[in-house]
Order: C-alpha cells, then sequence, then structure tokens
C-alpha cells in the first residue's frame, strides 16, 4: 500500500470534498456519508489531498489506481532516453575522405540525441606542433557548426586534445 495516501478508514479529516468515480464533484460531506458512498458503490475512498481546506478524497477502486499509476511510471521510464557520451578519435594526418566519414558519424550521433567527445591524439613528435591539432579541432568545429554547441572547450590532456560537442 502506497503511505501517500490514506484509504478508507486511515483517512483522519472530518469534513472532505469528494470527487466521484468519473471526476465528477460530489461537493462537500462528513467523512462518514463519502466511506458509505464509496462502500455502497463497491469501491474506496482515496484522500487525494490532505493538506487542501477540507480535504480531497476520491471514490476509486484502489488496486485498479495503483496499477495504472505504475503502468504510467513505467511508460514514462521507457520513454525516458540517457544520452549517452559517444568518443571519436582522430589523427592529425588524417585524410579528407576519412574526415569527411567520421564527420558524418558524429552527425548521427547527434541526431541520436548523444554528446559526442572529440578527441585528437598525438603520437610521437607531432606534441611539438600542438597547434595544428587546435586547427584541426577548429576544423571539426566549423564542419559541424550548424548542428553542434561545444559543451567543453579544446584541452589538452597528456597526448590527447580533446573536446565535447552535443546537438542544437
Amino acid at each position: 500500500m502506497n503511505k501517500k495516501n490514506r484509504i478508507n478508514e486511515e483517512i483522519r479529516a472530518q469534513e472532505l470534498r469528494v470527487i466521484g468515480e468519473n471526476g465528477e464533484q460530489l461537493g462537500i460531506m462528513s467523512f462518514d456519508e463519502a466511506i458509505k458512498i464509496a462502500q455502497k458503490s463497491g469501491v474506496d475512498l482515496v484522500e487525494i489531498s490532505p493538506n487542501a481546506n477540507p480535504a480531497v478524497a476520491k471514490i476509486i477502486d484502489w488496486g485498479k489506481y495503483q496499477y495504472q499509476k505504475m503502468k504510467e511510471q513505467q511508460k514514462n521510464k521507457r520513454k525516458a532516453k540517457s544520452t549517452e557520451l559517444k568518443q571519436m578519435r582522430f589523427g592529425l594526418k588524417i585524410g579528407n575522405g576519412d574526415l569527411e566519414i567520421k564527420i558524418k558519424k558524429i552527425k548521427k550521433f547527434l541526431s541520436e540525441g548523444n554528446k559526442v567527445k572529440i578527441q585528437i591524439v598525438f603520437k610521437g613528435r607531432e606534441m611539438a606542433h600542438k597547434e595544428i591539432g587546435f586547427d584541426m579541432a577548429n576544423k571539426i568545429i566549423t564542419l559541424l557548426d550548424e548542428e553542434a554547441i561545444i559543451e567543453q572547450k579544446p584541452q589538452m590532456a597528456g597526448r590527447n586534445l580533446s573536446l565535447v560537442i552535443r546537438s542544437k
């Protein structure tokens, strides 16, 4: 049983604003009258808003209500998509064809709602020319300018220059 909602005899309020099974207002009545109406219908009296003045109670089938609530939560859980952080690595000596293919792949990741971490890898003596890596990062950013926003600016971490982008 749910601790938030009091049902039937657990309701403490003496005066209730009662809502019927189909959502219609039955008006303000005493607790005894409301519980009699609910029992006559063969369903439960559930306190919806205990802090209201007077407290609001609804006449509903408690089991069915809980089941629908659970189904709704499952449906919402399925709809909520977690964004992943995809990663794409580039070398400094990448050719234009390979660059285009990787850019297409990044665009696909962005269209799916994922963030993309772009890493430009420096090998051997390439570390002496970090400006080439920053130029490459700027070139990638300009190619993705229409689809992406920079979330983390390019920064060096060891032998890698990395930045994070997300879709607009």
